[in-house]
């Protein structure tokens, strides 16, 4: 049965869960080792779990926060919540008091499900200051002279608490419809005040049915799953946990960004969900790796690429020596670079942002198939994905089956079917400008191929519109200056101006290296204001003009005073940049560049 026709998530796990019973489900470091749980184990949690929900005052259609890092927890908690009747608020670990507050306070949460007294530090203030939650439940113990307007109880009492209640959870989940209400997702956006974002399960099992339908030639069996973007984010809780349950893989969850390489050596995935920019990071740390390499493996490595792109753009252009070649470096550095993600990966699904085609060809020639693909949480999220086999790398794919996409009059790209997301929380307004006559507008700017592919070419929003009237991409310009070694991040600038400025943050490796050679401290607050440093990264800057057009050239630029981040408010949860964030912090350097 596809996912699409289970009534609901809930049913659909633990139809999954009978029929993978000691099967390996979840799997996460304890003591430093991985340790798995079973689908039963799993599936006994989460019925345990539902009933102390219970226990506990939730009613259907009550509103549970969850904030947590990925782990195990994470997933049976959310289920939990659903088989009670309730839906899921994921918060990101990385809120402030003040989103929290935003969140608690919009949704009228019941409860509050968080993993640690970390996390703890910034949302319980705010669940104090709720008016409707009653509980918090932590899934590791925290001192308890927090105060909050109701109990705090850790994972354990409330499994004792499930034991003991009698309430026959089971009973419930044929009652839960497509149409009722999974979860509420608080945009992170990338400007503005998050808006909640109401998912209903058809809308999830509708992204399942076509991923399963888009990604079917892979074989999909006995797949296995490295979960490291948050779950609080719609994709990683559609791609990373939803589907592999619906096709009954195993999921690891890495212990953060910088384990990901360890971590990857033990799950060995054999799909691959992630952003761009952690693609760009790899293939960073690849390239930095073949540059210290011998002269040999470093023109074996160049020709492993050279084939590899050319067999991509065109097989016949291969000439009998180099049919006979491919093979050889197959074994000598493709199976190489494959050992890095485990030696497993069927393919590299990339989403959440536009990936530069020059990384998604990088891997592709390497001998790892990318799949980019398109969504957005109003799309329960995903819309559209390259088919294996199939892919166009500066596309993003078909549309997913059963899923309709047509372009307005200017470009904005339009969807309809039942990923659509059913509105915005407590928001009329929003809900009527972003859905009209059924068609969700996206705010995204595209055009379709000969063959049906999904091209994007910006945010509708973001599109730089220079003084001389000519449309700039800015992702477009800016994915180009990043993959020069010397920069790391770049956000370019000019709406309005008579030309574009940029704003640069240089690659620590490159500027370490730099440093040293030129015996002066590696300290960015310095390098910012040396004058060969600026000249070093001018040059970069220079050789990404050549090939770019005359409006899209970068005239002038500023070096940011830290990485974009999480932290620093630069970067969305996704890696996305948020640009109204980094425009209110250098905007007077940035003006400054005109004069």
């Amino acid at each position: 049965m596809t996912p699409a026709r289970w009534p609901n998530l809930v049913a659909l796990f633990f139809s999954q869960a009978e029929r993978f019973g000691d099967r390996p489900f979840l799997s996460a470091k304890r003591d430093g080792t991985f340790a798995p749980l079973t689908w039963t184990e799993v599936a006994n949690q989460v019925t345990t779990l539902a009933r102390g929900l219970r226990a506990l005052g939730v009613e259907p259609g009550d509103r549970i926060v969850l904030c947590s890092e990925n782990r195990p927890e994470w997933l049976i908690a959310d289920l939990a919540i659903m088989t009670a009747g309730a839906v899921t608020v994921p918060a990101y670990t990385t809120n402030t008091e003040a989103d929290h507050q935003h969140i608690l306070d919009d949704s009228g949460a019941r409860g509050v499900i968080l993993s640690s007294e970390r996390l703890g530090r910034r949302l319980l203030p705010a669940v104090l200051r709720a008016t409707d939650a009653r509980f918090v439940v932590t899934m590791e113990p925290i001192p308890r002279q927090q105060r909050i307007n109701g109990e705090i109880l850790d994972w354990g009492e409330v499994l004792v608490r499930g034991t003991a209640h009698d309430d026959d959870v089971a009973a419930m989940v044929p009652r839960l419809s497509s149409q009722d209400l999974a979860c509420l997702i608080y945009t992170s956006g990338t400007g503005g005040t998050p808006k909640g974002v109401m998912l209903h399960h058809g809308a999830l099992l509708h992204n399942c049915a076509g991923a399963y339908d888009a990604l079917a030639p892979l074989g999909l069996a006995d797949e296995v799953y490295l979960s490291y973007l948050p779950l609080s984010h719609s994709y990683e809780h559609t791609a990373g946990q939803f589907f592999p349950i619906a096709i009954g893989a195993q999921i690891y969850y890495a212990e953060g960004v910088e384990t990901l390489a360890a971590d990857m050596l033990v799950a060995r995935p054999t799909i691959m969900t992630a952003v761009p920019r952690l693609y760009e990071s790899l293939h960073q740390r690849i390239t930095r790796g073949v540059r210290r390499a011998s002269p040999l493996k470093q023109r074996l490595f160049e020709r492993a690429l050279d084939l590899g792109r050319r067999r991509y753009h065109d097989p016949k252009s291969l000439s009998l020596g180099d049919r006979l070649l491919d093979p050889v470096l197959d074994r000598l550095v493709r199976r190489k670079v494959r050992a890095v993600f485990g030696g497993r990966l069927k393919a590299l699904v990339s989403g959440g942002a536009a990936l530069n085609v020059e990384i998604g060809l990088f891997f592709q020639a390497l001998g790892l198939p990318v799949l980019q693909g398109y969504g957005q949480t109003e799309a329960g999220p995903v819309i559209s994905v390259n088919r294996p086999g199939k892919a166009k790398i500066h596309t993003v794919g078909p549309p997913l089956k059963d899923v309709a996409v047509r372009l307005a009059d200017d470009g904005e790209i339009l969807v309809q079917g039942g990923l659509v997301m059913q509105g915005y929380w407590r928001n009329d307004r929003a809900t009527r400008e972003t859905v009209r006559d059924g068609w969700l507008h996206t705010g995204d700017i595209g055009t379709f191929d000969g063959d049906g592919h999904l091209i994007i070419t910006d945010r509708k929003k973001d599109i730089i519109v220079i003084s001389g009237g000519d449309n700039i991409s800015p992702v477009r310009v800016e994915g180009i200056l990043t993959l020069e070694r010397e920069i790391a991040q770049a956000m370019v600038y000019g709406d309005r101006r008579p030309h574009l400025v940029a704003l640069l943050v240089p690659d620590t490796d490159w500027m370490s290296a730099w440093a040293r050679d030129a015996d002066k401290p590696a300290d960015l607050g310095t390098l910012a204001g040396d004058t060969a440093f600026r000249q070093a990264l001018a040059a970069a800057v220079n050789r990404v003009n050549a090939n770019l057009s005359a409006i899209e050239k970068v005239r002038h630029f500023t070096i940011a005073k830290e990485p974009f981040g999480i932290d620093n408010n630069q970067l969305t949860p996704t890696l996305k940049i948020r640009r109204h964030a980094i425009r209110e912090r250098y905007g007077a350097e940035l003006d400054a560049l005109y004069h």
